[in-house]
């Protein structure tokens, strides 16, 4: 084949790859620069079904298409060149494959003749995500190879799809056909496409695959002999549009508490038991938990270290779990009854009421006492991150979307945050629980909704993804990073390092740095707090504000681990 024809040709593969990942619902499409996927980024070019984000930093790319997938729960699209632009998109599709993202990663690479011989940029990319992503390991196009037979492998990858897929698209030069500006690239290849004709002139995918929704729901004779005891219901890791609200509804009907994850969109909710994390500690509180003898738990992946323990070390006579897919979820392995459907699917079926309505009604008094001592204590307190916490999310109207960063935020969030009306949709990366990539997936949050976003995460954690303030600083609705500099992974205070001064020296890693000169060199608007007075002006400010911008809270390294474990102190003894 001419050199101008495979050129046109590459490109006519990644055309073909690309309209039909636009008909099988992808909406975004993420691309880093790169010489050797040129045939993927020119068809994205000329792609007006995909809103195109490009970045710099791939590692940050794999991250912001994360969140745009967590947000509109659809599968993502990611472009990136050979050699190890591949490789840095590992995290996030590791962050993916845990907890079931749909990411599609379209790698340029070199053909095989250029492989493994000294040629410029080449790896062994097929494999590289491991079992991490499903494989599609394209050949170098040509037209012995019929289109029909590409879009029809691209098709059952991608339908039903809940976890990434790697396709390695090889590419010989040349790599940029002429007057692309001016190229109808399917006119070029009439013949080469007859088989496909009907495609071109629909838009449905070539092979229209029955969607699965896969359910296992207990019987109506199921339910009622597992209502009729003194039940606890568990929401653990719940995404909005599994309907977690319904679970009040839920536990209305059975009068049984609902205890919540603060990854269950329900942590704030005024009829659940919000504070179980800290309720823990409180001796009257166990002994009523300690009459429960069924659990529900809906979803999986809790954070709380005292709520995994009361499910582990309790003696339950019947445990159920519902998740979305077959997986095991619970570190505990604890014996159960496995069902398949969502929080609205558990919560329609026809439960009966139970006689055992109300067993622990003194839960809700107590939680709401603890509120009252929060109130006291954080609110009216010192200055500190937990007093942060629940003066961001104590917000009525401004906070839209909450991404809390992992490490302490989210542990502070899970502990303290305050009972409200109006709850934010939540989002975390809790499968592999990672520092890195946390502000480019809040990006991606943000960018697919275009709604009010707060990002709260810690000091080492934005060290880890400053080049994602770049990403930042394209968003044109609200976005709020709040930063959280303690001078280093206070984390470490709360944990038994054995020696003071280990802890210091290997543990925390103090670095003495702030953040200022790094929102300016991105051009974002920041402000730096040391009182809840000026936080609160700064966060009303950003808030409103039509784009990123940052607020940095200086606290002092000790100040939440000791908070921390006042506060437990006191709870115990209460």
């Amino acid at each position: 084949m001419q050199s101008h024809q495979l050129a046109k040709l590459n490109l006519l593969w990644g055309s073909l790859i690309l309209e039909e990942l636009a008909r099988l619902g992808v909406q975004h499409i993420c691309m880093a620069p790169g010489s050797r996927s040129t045939p993927l980024t020119l068809a994205a070019a000329k792609q007006d079904k995909l809103k195109q984000h490009i970045h710099f930093d791939e590692r940050g790319l794999g991250f912001l298409a994360l969140g745009l997938a967590k947000s509109s729960r659809a599968p993502v699209a990611i472009i990136t060149t050979s050699g190890t632009a591949v490789a840095n998109l590992y995290p996030a599709i590791v962050e993916a494959w845990l907890t079931k993202v749909p990411l599609i990663v379209l790698s340029g690479d070199r053909p095989p003749e250029l492989i493994d011989c000294g040629a410029n940029q080449a790896i062994i990319q097929p494999g590289i995500f491991m079992h991490y992503a499903k494989q599609i390991n394209l050949p170098t196009p040509d037209t012995q190879i019929a289109p029909q037979a590409l879009l029809s492998q691209i098709d059952i990858a991608v339908t039903n799809q809940q976890q990434p897929l790697h396709i390695n698209c090889m590419y010989r030069e040349p790599l940029y056909p002429a007057e692309i500006s001016q190229l109808n690239i399917m006119a070029e290849f009439t013949d080469y496409l007859f088989e496909i004709k009907q495609w071109q002139y629909h838009n449905h995918p070539y092979l229209q695959v029955a969607h699965h929704h896969l359910k296992a729901l207990p019987n109506a004779a199921q339910l009622a002999q597992f209502s009729q005891a003194k039940g606890v219901i568990v929401a653990g890791t719940l995404s909005p549009e599994q309907s977690p609200q319904e679970l009040i509804d839920l536990a209305d009907i059975l009068g049984w508490p609902l205890l919540t994850d603060a990854q269950c969109q329900l942590r704030q909710h005024p009829q659940a038991i919000n504070h179980i994390d800290q309720l823990l500690h409180q001796p009257q509180v166990k002994a009523i938990l300690a009459e429960a003898e069924h659990v529900l738990v809906i979803g999986g992946r809790l954070l709380s270290k005292r709520l995994i323990s009361y499910l582990e070390q309790h003696k339950w006579r019947s445990y159920w779990q519902v998740l979305p897919q077959q997986e095991r979820l619970d570190q505990s392995n604890s014996a159960k009854q496995l069902f398949l459907g969502t929080a609205a699917d558990i919560a329609n079926l026809p439960w009966p009421s139970s006689n055992f309505a109300d067993w622990a009604q003194n839960l809700t008094e107590l939680n709401q006492q603890l509120e009252q001592f929060f109130i006291q204590h954080i609110d009216d307190g010192e200055f500190g991150e937990a007093k942060i916490i629940r003066a961001i999310t104590s917000q009525q109207t401004n906070l839209n979307q909450l991404f809390i960063g992992n490490s302490l935020p989210v542990r502070l969030f899970d502990m303290f945050a305050p009972i409200k009306q109006h709850t934010a949709c939540t989002y975390t990366n809790r499968g592999a629980s990672g520092i890195d990539g946390l502000l480019a997936t809040a990006c991606g949050v943000a960018a697919d909704k275009m709604t009010p976003t707060t990002l709260i995460i810690g000091d080492i954690s934005q060290l880890h993804d400053l080049n994602s303030f770049a990403i930042a600083s394209k968003l044109q609705s609200p976005m709020v990073i709040v930063i959280l500099n303690n001078d280093g992974g206070n984390i470490f205070n709360l944990l038994p390092v054995p020696s003071e001064q280990v802890r210091q020296d290997y543990y925390r890693l103090s670095h003495g740095l702030e953040f200022g000169y790094a929102a300016a060199m991105f051009n974002l608007p920041y402000n730096r707090v040391e009182s809840i007075e000026d936080f609160n002006d700064a966060y009303q400010e950003a808030i409103s504000y039509e784009g990123c911008s940052v607020i940095e809270v200086i606290v002092a390294p000790q100040q939440s681990s000791t908070q921390i474990a006042n506060i437990a102190q006191w709870i115990k003894q209460a």
